[in-house]
C-alpha cells in the first residue's frame, strides 16, 4: 500500500486545496492530511488566524472523499510528523517548487501538485476586506 501525505493550515477551504487532495489521492492508495493547530497557525500567519477552529477544519477535511485520515499536528512544519509515517509521498503545492520542503527527506518523493489560477487563502480574504 503507498501511502501519501499533505499538509498544511487548511484555514478557508477553497478549490485549489480540493485540486490538491484529489491530485494527492492519485499519488497512492492512502492519503493522510496532516493540519496545523490553532496555536500553530498564530504562529505562521499571525493572530488573526486560524478563522476557522481546528474541529471545524478537521471535520471539512474528512468529509471529502480523497481523504483517508486527518491527523493534527502543533508543530510549525511536519517534520516530526513525516519522521514517524514516513510515507511514500509527501503532496506539495507547485508554488514549493524550488523551495526547500521541511520533513521531504522523511518521505519516498516529493510531487507537486498543480495550483489552480487565481485561488488561494490570500485573495480570498482580500476579497473580504473590500
Amino acid at each position: 500500500m503507498k501511502t501519501v501525505v499533505a499538509n498544511g493550515c487548511f484555514d478557508c477551504l477553497h478549490a485549489g486545496h480540493v485540486s490538491l487532495l484529489r491530485f494527492a489521492r492519485e499519488q497512492g492508495d492512502k492519503l493522510i492530511v496532516l493540519v496545523n493547530t490553532d496555536e500553530s497557525i498564530r504562529r505562521l500567519k499571525g493572530p488573526s488566524r486560524p478563522l476557522m477552529p481546528l474541529r471545524d477544519r478537521i471535520t471539512v477535511l474528512e468529509s471529502i472523499r480523497y481523504v483517508d485520515q486527518v491527523i493534527a499536528f502543533d508543530e510549525d512544519t511536519p517534520d516530526a510528523m513525516l519522521a514517524m509515517l514516513r510515507p511514500d509521498v509527501l503532496v506539495k503545492g507547485a508554488d514549493n517548487i524550488g523551495k526547500q520542503v521541511p520533513g521531504a527527506e522523511h518521505c519516498g518523493r516529493v510531487a507537486f501538485a498543480p495550483l489552480v489560477d487565481g485561488v488561494s487563502t490570500t485573495k480570498i480574504l482580500e476579497c473580504t476586506k473590500r
